[in-house]
């Protein structure tokens, strides 16, 4: 297309780039000030599917090309050379669209550790009084938790018998329980909180974007894939994107902020010039600021997937199963917003440490009264319950890079999975503590049997082998756009990128370590700071 027929885009103050958890929080604040124009920019569509709000529907909405990017692994030798999904939100929303919902926001050690790395304003003390700020806790509010904001968070719909007993096992190996994982320390057995509203699923989009869609000084666009960033004189000054397979370009007066993920950002950098220069000489792309970090230090959260098979218990398994079940399932969602069509993928959380030396917990356990061979796939025909667990601190580190100029080609994702000699011990211990939890005593009357891995698999090498054959992402990738000071770092503690004007990135990336615990509301956080740093650069 001659470039005389580019659709233009210009007088705007701002460019978001995505409209995930990240985007719809920063459009929310940053159009707050009508003397300035902000456009945010969706390379998905609206978010007006129908299995998007029912909690459930993450069934039917991940590995769906309506609202997921369906991203795939590079194949694994931690994994045996086995390829994972690795899906990612491609709607309004994001992955708050397609995500588990449990709202959980680490541990006070997360952030003071970031803040011992240098990264000013960023410690436990600092992020506390932004989650409050943000939070609408059913709860009520206390020093803890605030009320009144957009981000709603409730506690789940139905129970499970055997939960409870799980729950009550744990306590008998010396666990204790916790009625809340968000106090700074997450230690202990219970209950996930959850990001709904009487029983409808709450995305970013409903909480922060949707109220505020028609101020008029806020455009948004979907089906607007960006292609790159554009530049001159040492900055950032627009973004060059599809809308609707039209080539366009929006230009921005102060500040690009890239909100599009530990996947989408760093490969829109990439595309753009900006990254470790080899890579990026590989593929013909000029190399317009060399920064060796991007799309480096990826992190994610592995959880091994152990069932045990039951007896004397109600598992999903023999509901969705049945018809009569199936029925009685939409019904009860239908008439009072309750039962199995409200559930997270998980509802029971345990949170403790594979090695007693240990501060704080390193491992979590997401544990759920159903069992499958992976996501997508049918329930198994017999009552069962996945004890998933994963280690929160993984030692190994992975990378996000593009394969292709062309920014429809997918990104060569390699986590990198249980490299760390530290990984893989911890997997086995891991299996080991599952084991000693089901056979406790508050487990016996459901005569559990272990399915995966199997009573066979008993050496500690064994089990870390066992751990790469049954486990899989819990959809938690951070770090690739990291920040800090160092060599490796990519922006700075105000989540400007280093030695580039103009540019700041906002969403999961920045984590220079991931967090003790799903991601999702730390970036609602990190987005909060960011949209209150750019507002601070504006006024000075």
């Amino acid at each position: 297309m001659p470039k005389t027929d580019i659709k233009k885009f210009d007088d705007f103050d701002y460019i978001i780039v995505g409209a995930g958890t990240a985007g719809c929080v920063l459009a929310n604040r940053l159009s707050a000030d009508p003397n300035v124009n902000v456009l945010l920019l969706e390379a998905g569509g609206k978010d007006n599917y129908f299995w998007i709000k029912i909690p459930v529907g993450y069934l039917y909405t991940m590995n769906n090309p309506r609202t997921d990017w369906c991203f795939q692994t590079e194949a694994e030798p931690g994994l045996n050379g086995r390829t994972l999904a690795y899906p990612r939100g491609k709607t309004l929303g994001g992955c708050s669209a397609i995500n588990g919902m449990i709202y959980m926001r680490g541990q006070a050690r997360d952030y003071d550790q970031w803040r011992q790395m240098g990264n000013t304003g960023w410690g436990w003390e600092d992020v506390l009084p932004v989650f409050r700020e943000s939070e609408d806790f059913a709860g009520g509010e206390s020093q803890l938790h605030g009320v009144g904001g957009e981000w709603r968070v409730e506690g789940q719909r139905l129970s499970w018998e055997v939960l409870d007993a799980f729950r009550e096992a744990c306590t008998q190996v010396g666990i204790p329980k916790n009625e809340d994982f968000n106090a700074g320390t997450n230690e202990g057995a219970g209950y996930f909180q959850v990001n709904q509203k009487r029983g409808v699923r709450w995305s970013a989009a409903h909480a922060f974007l949707h109220p505020v869609k028609d101020r008029a000084n806020l455009t948004v666009l979907t089906h607007a894939q960006a292609k790159k960033l554009t530049m001159a004189d040492g900055r950032v000054t627009g973004v060059d994107f599809w809308l609707d397979g039209t080539d366009a370009h929006a230009s921005a007066a102060r500040e690009v902020v890239l909100a599009s993920g530990s996947v989408g950002s760093p490969q829109i950098l990439q595309l753009s010039g900006i990254g470790p220069g080899a890579l990026l000489r590989d593929h013909g792309i000029d190399v317009a600021h060399e920064l060796p970090g991007v799309g480096e230090n990826l992190q994610d959260h592995l959880q091994i997937r152990a069932v045990y098979k039951v007896q004397n218990a109600k598992t999903l398994n023999e509901r969705a199963n049945s018809l009569i079940g199936r029925a009685g399932m939409g019904l009860e969602y239908i008439l009072f917003k309750r039962g199995p069509m409200t559930m997270a993928p998980s509802q029971l959380g345990v949170f403790t440490k594979s090695d007693d030396h240990l501060e704080t917990p390193n491992l979590q356990y997401h544990v759920q009264p159903l069992s499958l061979d992976k996501f997508g796939d049918p329930l198994h025909p017999f009552p069962a319950i996945t004890a998933s667990v994963c280690n929160l601190r993984p030692d190994s580190r992975g990378h996000i890079r593009i394969t292709s100029p062309d920014p429809r080609a997918k990104p060569s994702i390699r986590p990198n999975y249980l490299t760390a000699e530290t990984d893989r011990q911890i997997a086995a211990n891991a299996l080991k503590l599952t084991r000693r939890i089901v056979g406790a005593p508050a487990m016996e009357k459901y005569q559990p049997e272990e399915y995966l891995p199997g009573p066979q698999v008993a050496t500690d090498e064994d089990l870390s082998r066992a751990a790469g054959d049954i486990a899989t992402t819990i959809f938690h990738p951070v770090g690739t756009c990291k920040m800090g000071s160092d060599d490796m770092a990519v922006v700075d503690d105000r989540l400007s990128l280093r030695g580039l004007g103009g540019l700041r990135v906002a969403d999961a990336s920045i984590m220079p370590t991931i967090t003790s615990g799903n991601t999702n509301s730390p970036t609602i956080m990190i987005a909060e700071k960011a949209a209150a740093m750019i507002k601070e650069d504006r006024a000075a």
